[in-house]
């Protein structure tokens, strides 16, 4: 089931993204979809709706040189343990929204990820119980300031700034997230092209990682890290993550005003 998180004459609901015999709709959700709901069979055309970041996440954890050919690209060790960072939640934009260029940078990278979304709370996970926690999957773009990133030599502003984190456009509660190919163009040219299956550390081994230090909550967001072929953004370039089995997250670059 795909999951949406939207907005529609100035109110904000889940729907679960449907065909319609015209297209797409959502059928909106009573209450929020992390436990157990019910779709109302109220619909709505998803052409005529916002799409907001498909999540209302407390934290959203990050792992860095978590594919050996980006880590290569950058001059970097690939990661031999789990390497996270955090993004926060005023990061995240949706399907749509502009990414605003920071006034502090020159260098604007994409990258395009993989996000799991936590479907319940969660601590110290065994991994044969990982599934278990998992609400579904999304797309993400990690845009990154990476002049400020190698400047500062920590990556609170290089990865936290406002508009840094698209996600969505809705997440995916049914998919094998071991070998789904990930793609980013930029105005329609490709830029990155890999497969979860380049992980150097599975979705099991960052789950188990972070929830030995730190309970996760429903909602909360884990990017998996990007495959090779990072590159620069500038105003006016439209960004798009495509991920197999789950759809494609599309955002403008804007100068920041």
């Amino acid at each position: 089931m795909r999951i949406a998180r939207f907005s529609i004459d100035g109110n904000v609901a889940f729907g679960a993204v449907e065909e319609g015999p015209e297209g797409p709709v959502l059928d909106i959700i009573k209450g929020i979809p992390y436990a157990d709901f019910e779709l109302s069979g109220v619909k709505v055309p998803l052409g005529k709706v916002r799409l907001l970041p498909p999540v209302i996440g407390n934290k959203i954890v990050a792992f860095g040189r978590n594919y050996a050919d980006h880590a290569k690209e950058l001059g970097n060790e690939p990661a031999d343990v789990p390497w996270a960072f955090f993004k926060p939640t005023t990061s995240m934009v949706g399907d749509g929204d502009p990414i605003e260029y920071p006034s502090f940078s020159n260098e604007l990278h994409h990258e395009a990820e993989l996000a799991v979304v936590i479907g319940r709370m969660c601590r110290e996970v065994p991994r044969e119980r990982v599934k278990d926690v998992i609400f579904g999957y999304t797309c993400a773009n990690d845009v990154t300031a990476r002049d400020v990133q190698k400047r500062e030599k920590q990556w609170a502003r290089a990865k936290g700034f406002d508009s840094s984190c698209p996600i969505g456009p809705w997440v995916e509660t049914e998919l094998d997230p071991s070998d789904l190919a990930i793609q980013c163009t930029v105005n329609g040219e490709q830029r990155q092209l890999g497969s979860t299956s380049q992980m150097i550390h599975s979705i099991e081994d960052l789950i188990v990682n972070i929830t030995e230090a730190m309970t996760l909550l429903p909602g909360d967001v884990i990017l998996t890290g990007t495959p090779a072929g990072v590159g620069p953004l500038n105003v006016g370039d439209e960004v798009a993550v495509t991920i197999q089995g789950i759809g494609t997250l599309t955002n403008k670059v804007i100068k920041r005003g």
